[in-house]
C-alpha cells in the first residue's frame, strides 16, 4: 500500500499508540481521521499532528453507521482502518463482575466488529483495503488478573483470522499487531501518559511496525506481528 495520499481512519487516536501511529502516517503523506471519546483531548492531538478529529465512542453501537460515514466523508474515501481503540479491566478470579466483561467487550470486540463491518462495504466495492487490528501479547498468552482483558484480545485474534479467510478474495489485507507492554496512558485512571522507560516499548515502536506492515506491496500481507521489548526489567 502506498501511504502517500492514502485515506486512513484510526480509532483511539488521542494518546499513546494511536496518536504516534497517526503522526507517523501523516508524516508519510497520509490523510488521517482520528477518533476518541474526549473532545478536548482529541482536538488537542489533532492540532498537534495535523489529523482530522471525529468524536466517536465505538461502544455506542447505534452511532456506528453514521459516524463511520462521517469519517469517510471527511477523508473523501477510505483505504485503511486501524482498530486501535481499546480498554481493559484487571481483576482476580473471584472479584470479576459481568459488567466488566460487557464494558471491555463492547469496545474491544463488539464495537470494533460493527465498525469494521460498515467499512467493509466500501473496501469490497473498490476491491482493496487494509485493516490493522491492535491486540496485545495478552491475546497470545494469559496472565494473572487478565481474565477479562485477555479474553477480549484472544477473541480479536480469532476474529482477525476469520476476516483473513473471508476477505482475501477481495484484495483486503487484515493484520493483527500484538504489542507487549508500552509506556502509554493505558490502564491509568487520569489518562496521563506514563514516562518512557528504557526497558519498555514506546508508542513509536508500534507506530513503526504498523507503517511497515502497510508499506508492503499489495500483493502480500503480514497476518500477525508481535512486538516485544528487547530487554525488559
Amino acid at each position: 500500500m502506498q501511504i502517500q495520499n492514502s485515506k486512513i481512519i484510526l480509532t483511539g487516536g488521542s494518546l499513546g499508540i494511536g496518536k504516534a501511529t497517526a503522526q507517523l502516517l501523516i508524516e508519510k503523506g497520509a490523510k488521517v481521521v482520528i477518533t476518541g471519546r474526549n473532545q478536548e483531548r482529541l482536538q488537542k492531538a489533532a492540532d498537534e499532528i495535523g489529523a482530522l478529529p471525529l468524536v466517536f465512542d465505538i461502544s455506542d453501537y447505534e452511532s456506528i453507521p453514521f459516524k463511520t460515514q462521517e469519517a469517510i466523508d471527511l477523508l473523501g474515501g477510505v483505504d485503511c482502518i486501524i482498530n486501535n481503540a481499546g480498554i481493559g479491566t484487571f481483576s482476580l478470579l473471584g472479584e470479576i463482575e459481568i459488567a466488566q466483561f460487557e464494558k471491555v467487550f463492547s469496545t474491544n470486540v463488539f464495537g470494533l466488529t460493527m465498525f469494521t463491518q460498515e467499512i467493509i462495504k466500501h473496501f469490497v466495492n473498490q476491491d482493496k483495503g487494509s485493516i490493522i487490528n491492535l491486540a496485545s501479547t495478552a491475546g497470545v498468552k494469559g496472565f494473572a488478573r487478565g481474565t477479562v482483558y485477555a479474553a477480549s484480545k484472544f477473541a480479536l485474534r480469532g476474529i482477525t483470522q476469520c476476516w483473513q479467510g473471508e476477505l482475501r478474495k477481495h484484495n483486503i489485507r487484515v493484520c493483527l499487531v500484538n504489542p507487549s507492554e508500552v509506556t502509554t496512558a493505558f490502564g491509568t485512571q487520569d489518562g496521563v501518559e506514563r514516562a518512557e522507560e528504557v526497558s519498555k516499548l514506546r508508542p513509536m515502536e508500534i507506530a513503526h511496525t504498523i507503517a511497515s506492515v502497510l508499506e508492503m506491496d499489495d500483493r502480500g500481507f503480514i497476518p500477525e506481528v508481535t512486538v516485544w521489548a528487547t530487554n525488559p526489567k
